[in-house]
């Protein structure tokens, strides 16, 4: 495992809390110390390889550039991360990116350790933490179009098993933009391999706007 990984790994130690907290959190400083110059926090795994994906159709490697991205396992998490990394805890530069949902999760920590106040989408925006109109699978599914995504899902070869999906009587009669994001989470892992999937894919001209300027902010 890499520095950054490391890092990584000893962060959500850490803000998980536990028996083991003290020893994760000396441990994230000391690696932070070797070159992490930025967090940038997620809610999900498939988020996390998107962007890492999109960095790499740069011609960019992330962790190389010191840059973290850690997946928070849920925007309800973003508190105890935010006291972990931000102002109250290493005091690193800060991003992420997160579901308009969540919005009011991320703005009210923030807030809380001092990183903003009455904070809106451009003020969110200017700290570095973009917002997906549903959530990532939902903006590259627009970006690619389902004609684009039912390419990705060949390609994959797993046109047959989403055909069967779409028969589903739960599914006959849905949009097919929402049996395709939908079929993504069906299996676990499934959402991370479509999202570096269809990052892939993706025309560079057409990259989401919020994985577009959360790339250009780190």
């Amino acid at each position: 495992m890499d520095e950054v990984g490391r890092f990584r790994r000893a962060l959500v130690a850490w803000a998980a809390g536990g028996a083991g907290a003290s020893a994760a959190a000396e441990a994230a400083r000391q690696l932070a110390g070797g070159g992490v110059r930025t967090i940038v926090l997620v809610e999900g795994s498939s988020d996390q390889v998107a962007l890492e994906a999109l960095a790499a159709r740069h011609g960019r490697d992330l962790a190389a550039q010191g840059v973290a991205v850690v997946p928070l396992g849920g925007a309800t998490n973003i508190g105890r991360f935010l006291d972990v990394c931000g102002p109250p805890g290493l005091g690193l530069p800060l991003a992420g990116l997160c579901d308009i949902g969540e919005e009011r999760h991320f703005r009210r920590h923030l807030e809380r350790v001092g990183l903003g106040s009455a904070l809106t989408r451009a003020g969110l925006e200017a700290l570095g933490f973009h917002l997906c109109v549903a959530d990532l699978e939902d903006e590259l599914i627009r970006a690619l179009g389902p004609e684009g995504v039912q390419q990705v899902i060949e390609a994959q070869g797993e046109t047959r098993p989403f055909r069967t999906f779409q028969g589903q009587p739960a599914q006959r009669d849905r949009p097919v933009e929402h049996q395709l994001r939908r079929f993504m989470g069906t299996h676990s892992g499934r959402k991370a391999l479509y999202a570096q999937a269809m990052v892939e894919h993706l025309d560079l001209a057409r990259v989401p706007r919020p994985l577009d300027r959360l790339l250009a902010h780190v």
